[in-house]
């Protein structure tokens, strides 16, 4: 009877038990104060199981005062000193506090935009919350909605902050050649590093962040030298953006977050093109976006031809 009892008992969810596994290993020492534990991404592959698992199970090791998120660096091992056991009550008696030491008073949008895009680029767009951000600063989860009303204005904000880092190279090509490959490869670049970005933004749908609109207008403007029709000229601008979006989309999903490659999605086909694809040279999204580029703006020739040569 007892044995059946035991066998009756449900296995701990998948969140919990990996919650329970690193919870082990920071109490081993094998992850000591400060030191990065295992991303959302890392989680994924190393445990196999799906992004929104990953991040539920780092969120158990938040709430328990183990982890605390970092901007610019991911999540790490909190110092000692937190009452795991009992963190709703250790963070009602020491939230004054702590929110006196950290400083909700001196919470800036900027502060909040800078954690928050640092959270995203770390453990990517699932581990973002408002709970989770507001963890990263040591605050209370209200205390920001004095700087930011929601997750989606959040988003916008942090996808306006990020395109403010793109700066055009002082040389920039002057004709639209150059200028629209130029700007699609800036644009890459900052999808590289900030993987959730091209989710966030849309070059169809309104509102553009206006870091976004004043790079679009810098793209557009050897373009408008030579096209005319303004219908015409945003439809070459949103096509190329849009393109460079469309390849980004996967950086994620595709690659960071199943650890998969083209090559090896062809392979588990079994269909006979496929096999012929795969004995090439394993292709990823960096040759597929340069590869595709240039078919584009070859594409976008024929719309300039007959005017003076400025590309």
């Amino acid at each position: 009877m007892g044995a059946l009892e035991r066998s009756a008992v449900p296995a701990p969810a998948p969140y919990l038990r990996i919650a329970a596994e690193l919870r082990a290993r920071i109490a081993s020492g094998e992850l000591r104060a400060g030191e990065r534990i295992p991303s959302t991404r890392r989680i994924t592959q190393e445990w196999g199981v799906a992004m929104a698992t990953a991040t539920k199970a780092l969120a158990v090791l938040r709430q328990e005062g183990l982890v605390r998120a970092v901007p610019g660096v991911g999540t790490v091992v909190a110092a000692p000193g937190g009452s795991p056991d009992h963190p709703a009550r250790t963070s009602r008696r020491n939230g004054a506090r702590n929110s006196a030491r950290n400083g909700e008073s001196v919470l800036t949008r900027e502060r909040v935009v800078r954690t928050a895009v640092g959270i995203a680029d770390a453990q990517g767009a699932a581990a973002l919350s408002m709970r989770a951000v507001a963890a990263g600063l040591g605050v209370s989860t209200m205390a920001l909605y004095r700087y930011v009303p929601g997750k989606n204005e959040l988003v916008a904000l942090m996808a306006d902050a990020v395109f403010g880092e793109v700066e055009p190279p002082a040389g920039a090509p002057a004709g639209w050649h150059g200028r629209l490959e130029a700007a699609a490869r800036l644009q890459w670049a900052l999808y590289r590093r900030h993987p959730w970005l091209a989710k966030a933004v849309s070059f169809t749908r309104p509102p553009l962040p206006g870091n976004a609109l004043a790079f679009m207008e810098w793209m557009a403007a050897p373009v408008r030298e030579r096209v005319t029709d303004a219908s015409e000229l945003l439809h070459i601008t949103v096509t190329v953006a849009g393109y460079v979006r469309g390849v980004a989309v996967n950086l994620e999903d595709d690659v960071d977050a199943m650890g998969e490659r083209p090559g090896e999605i062809l392979r588990g086909g079994g269909r006979p093109a496929g096999s012929r694809i795969a004995t090439r040279p394993d292709i990823d999204l960096d040759s597929v976006f340069t590869f595709g580029l240039a078919r584009l703006l070859d594409g976008l020739a024929p719309l300039f031809e007959g005017c003076a040569s400025g590309s």
